[in-house]
């Protein structure tokens, strides 16, 4: 960018090709900014990285605490399963299919089997419902946290004075 001097106050300025003029910047003698205390600057700067890692380890440790409840709550009830179903029922796929029984005690037998299949089914869909309930709702808070941090950004302002600029127009 080529300078010529134009008068005493304004100088001509050719930036490839658009010229302009401009106020001459004037020389002032600036008092040297005060050397940075680099050792106070590093002390900041630890103390940042302490707190961030901090609440980084918090993070994790209450999200590996969730996960190790659904696990042990996985775990009991699989226990509690095992417990209900007796020794002598039969599963799903060791029913006989074309051989009725032919007794009373031999049917009364069967379903009862069959009940307390259907039951330990129930036990077990409603332990897994509550299990994905509270996956459900960690995933809802941490989209609420994820939400709130834009929320949180100082580009909104507070909502009045937000709500305020847009019905100025």
């Amino acid at each position: 960018m080529a300078t010529v001097a134009w008068e005493d106050e304004w100088e001509l300025c050719n930036d490839d090709g658009f010229v302009y003029k401009r106020k001459k910047r004037r020389q002032e003698s600036i008092a040297p900014a005060p050397a940075p205390d680099l050792e106070a600057e590093e002390k900041q700067r630890k103390e940042r990285k302490k707190r961030t890692l901090t609440k980084l380890r918090e993070q994790y440790q209450n999200e590996i605490d969730h996960w190790e409840f659904l696990s042990n709550t996985l775990r009991d009830i699989e226990t509690r399963t095992l417990q209900q179903q007796p020794s002598s029922s039969l599963s799903s796929t060791q029913l006989p299919l074309l051989q009725l029984p032919t007794s009373e005690s031999q049917c009364r037998s069967l379903v009862d089997d069959l009940l307390l299949q259907a039951e330990a089914h129930e036990a077990i869909i409603q332990d897994v419902s509550y299990l994905c309930d509270v996956a459900e709702t960690m995933c809802k808070a941490q989209e609420d946290r994820l939400k709130q941090s834009f929320i949180d950004l100082p580009v909104w302002g507070s909502p009045g004075s937000l709500m305020a600029s847009l019905s100025e127009e």
